[in-house]
Formats: C-alpha cells, sequence, structure tokens
C-alpha cells in the first residue's frame, strides 16, 4: 500500500503537467500523511538539508565549466583535432563526433551540453558531406550520453551524494564502461554507413595534424588534471569542480581569448539557470528520500524482488529493465534522485558491489536520455538539426541497441567494471 500511495502521489501530479520537482514534494507529503507524520516544518527542513551538501557542490562548478568550454573555444577545438586526425577516412565524421564526444565528456560532464556542442559544430558539416540527417542526428545524440558516463559525470556527483558511495571511485569506474560505448558507436556507425555516398575531407598533412594538436593541448590537459588529481588524492570531486571551471575560464578569457570579459556575465548566467533547476531537484527529492526511508519502501520493494536475491545478475537484470522503462518518462536527474534511495538498501542486500551498480545505474540512465517522450538530449538535437522527433528516433535506433548491448555486457560480464578500476588501484 505504502508503494501505492508513493507512486500514485508521483506519476499522478506528473501525468497533470505539475513540475517534478513539485510533485517529489507532493508524494513525500502524501506519504506523511498516511504514516500521520505530516509536519510542515519537516517538509522544509528536509529541503534545506537536501542542498546543503558539500560534495554537491561540484555540479554548479562542472556546469559552468561547460558553458565557459563551449563558449571560449575549447569544445571548437576537439572536434577541430579530431577532424584532422580522422576526419579523412570513410565515415570519418561520423568517428570525429564518437572521439570528440569522449573528450568533450571528460571536460564537462553533461550530455545536454556535449550534444549542443556536436551538434551545432558537426550537424552542418556532416549534412554538407552529404549524410543522411536523420542518421546523423541519432549518432551525435547518441555519442552525446558518454558525458554523464567518463569523469567527471554529474550523475555520478548524485548518485554517490544520494546512496553515499565514493565519488572518486565512481569516476575511475566509468572510464572503461565509457570507452566501450565509444566502441560500439564506431562498430555500428561502420555499419550504417558504409551504403551511403558521401564527400570525404581531404586528409591533413602532419604539419595540419600537430598544429592542431597544439592548439587543443591546453583543452586536453584538463581532464588529465583531473583524473590524474582525482587517483592521487591531490583534490576530492568538488575540488575538482572548481579546478575545471577556474581552468576552463583561464584558457579561454587568457590563452584562446575568444570569451571577452563583456560575455561572462552571460555564461554565469546561464549556468546559474541550469544549476538552479538541478539543486531544486536535489532539495525536493531529499523530502521523498527521508520519508521512503521512514516508510520502509525499500523493504516492500525487497518483498516483490525476493525469487531475484540469490541471483545477482537476474536482479539486475530486472533492475535495468525497469530502469529503461522509467528512462522513457523520466529525466536523468530525477530518476537518479527517486530511484537510488530505493535501490540502494535492495543492492546491499543482495551482496552487489554499489559502486558497479552505480555505473550501470548511470549508463541506463544516460541512454534514457536518448528514448522519446521525454529524452532531453533528443530534444536538443531536434533543435539543432530541425528534425521532428519520430525521423530522428529513426536515426537513433541503432546505435541505442548498440548501447543496450554493452550495458547488457556490462551487467552478465562485472568484471569489465571492476578490474580497471582495480588496475587504477582502488
Amino acid at each position: 500500500m505504502t508503494v501505492t500511495i508513493f507512486l500514485g502521489a508521483l506519476l499522478g501530479p506528473m501525468a497533470l503537467g505539475v513540475p517534478i520537482a513539485f510533485a517529489l514534494i507532493i508524494s513525500g507529503v502524501a506519504l506523511m500523511m498516511y504514516l500521520g507524520l505530516f509536519d510542515a516544518q519537516i517538509v522544509a527542513q528536509n529541503v534545506l538539508n537536501g542542498a546543503d551538501s558539500f560534495p554537491l557542490m561540484a555540479v554548479p562548478f562542472f556546469l559552468l565549466a561547460g558553458e565557459v568550454m563551449n563558449t571560449g573555444g575549447l569544445s571548437r577545438r576537439i572536434v577541430e583535432l579530431a577532424m584532422a586526425m580522422v576526419g579523412h577516412i570513410r565515415g570519418g565524421l561520423g568517428f570525429v563526433a564518437i572521439f570528440a564526444a569522449c573528450i568533450l565528456s571528460s571536460l564537462s560532464g553533461s550530455a545536454v551540453a556535449d550534444a549542443a556542442a556536436l551538434g551545432a559544430l558537426l550537424f552542418p558539416m556532416m549534412l554538407k558531406s552529404g549524410h543522411d540527417p536523420a542518421r546523423t542526428g541519432g549518432l551525435l545524440a547518441s555519442a552525446s550520453v558518454i558525458g554523464p558516463i567518463i569523469p567527471p559525470s554529474i550523475g555520478f556527483i548524485l548518485y554517490g551524494v544520494v546512496g553515499g558511495v565514493s565519488i572518486t571511485k565512481l569516476f575511475l569506474a566509468g572510464i572503461f564502461p565509457g570507452l566501450m560505448i565509444a566502441g560500439a558507436l564506431c562498430a555500428t556507425w561502420m555499419i550504417v554507413a558504409r551504403k551511403e555516398q558521401f564527400a570525404l575531407p581531404a586528409k591533413q598533412s602532419g604539419a595540419v595534424r600537430l598544429k592542431a594538436f597544439l592548439d587543443s593541448i591546453w583543452a586536453l590537459m584538463l581532464p588529465l588534471i583531473i583524473i590524474i588529481g582525482l587517483k592521487f588524492g591531490v583534490f576530492t570531486p568538488t575540488e575538482a569542480g572548481v579546478v575545471a571551471a577556474v581552468y576552463s575560464l583561464f584558457v579561454s578569457m587568457v590563452i584562446y581569448r575568444e570569451l571577452p570579459p563583456a560575455k561572462l556575465f552571460h555564461v554565469f548566467v546561464a549556468a546559474a539557470k541550469i544549476t538552479s533547476v538541478v539543486m531544486f531537484l536535489v532539495a525536493c527529492a531529499a523530502v521523498s528520500a527521508w520519508l521512503i526511508t521512514v516508510a520502509d519502501v525499500p523493504g516492500d520493494l525487497a518483498k516483490l524482488v525476493e525469487p531475484l536475491m540469490d541471483n545477482q545478475t537476474l536482479l539486475l537484470l530486472a533492475i535495468m529493465g525497469l530502469v529503461v522503462l522509467v528512462g522513457t518518462a523520466m529525466d536523468m536527474t530525477p530518476t537518479i534522485l527517486i530511484m537510488t534511495p530505493v535501490l540502494m538498501p535492495i543492492i546491499k542486500q543482495a551482496g552487489i558491489d554499489p559502486v558497479y551498480f552505480g555505473v550501470l545505474f548511470i549508463i541506463n540512465n544516460a541512454i534514457g536520455l536518448i528514448t522519446p517522450p521525454v529524452g532531453t538530449v533528443l530534444n536538443v538535437i531536434c533543435g539543432v538539426s530541425k528534425l521532428n522527433m519520430e525521423e530522428l528516433m529513426k536515426g537513433v535506433m541503432p546505435f541505442l541497441i548498440a548501447e543496450l548491448v554493452v550495458l547488457l555486457l556490462l551487467v552478465v560480464f562485472p568484471q569489465l567494471v571492476t578490474v580497471p578500476v582495480s588496475w587504477l588501484g582502488h
């Protein structure tokens, strides 16, 4: 009954168009009234406590870094480097998109920011070369979801804060799975693009490639600084966000000089708007999270999946299937905030490593960004490309299947996540 009331109070307002943040508070209040615990002070206290977290301070800094990179020329130089290196091979612009997405993901941690950058820079270029518009949009959207997987990742930060899991370990655990998804996208692109007729860019000389590398070296240094700093304990994930923001500002304003002081205010405002949405969601989700614990919703859910508790693979497959369904109707941030406190006790009871589960969970949520009707990344690419959702979904389908296959492999073979992390010394 508790689960029914919680879901009904959450999904009902959402179906009526109530913003998710307010729906989260409504569901929490509904549970409080059902349990006879209603107190407006408890609601307010949980909202304040939900946003009062030092690790969450990484979110605004990484979002600011993403905005600065897109405005200050770092993202463009990454794409230009990829063009110089692999743009000339058959289907090269597609590989450029995937290569650039991997590097951009290690800069911003946001799929939406990467989608905006890749779409604006590469979609017109690929269209001009003769690539199919829907397939091009599908590739760009699918490559963008690598953003929340390869560190730094805002999704990992939220999951780590809500679930009480080491964010540093999550960051390091996301590297190899992110590269696996990139490899799967490359293989899929080779298959779907071989029948297309398109113009190939000219092969660049060694001098041009060297110039592109030297021009982008300041941007390439940032992911190395972050990963090495986290690996050797130089700074925490929160401090890594500050480093990313300050470094990107310095490079954009002093080295590349593409971000004049006059534009700085608009960059800060854009980052603040995105941050306010994320942090308000986090704060409101704290009300539901507290009530979920008090009402023992995880205990009720554990009884439903009790037959699967002895088989970790089947349990994970069932949970991943549930998250895929939720991802079609809900954005990444609220899904993490709502489902993490529900699923974490079950995961621990089943003896599953929370870091390993976190990687699967975030990959699944990232894939949800390219599933209709809510897929945020799909909407960004639709806006950039002027494609309608139906056309874009046809183009994204082969790549979506490839990413789901990688997720399945990670569920069946957990060593693909755990072994690389052990190599990194954790």
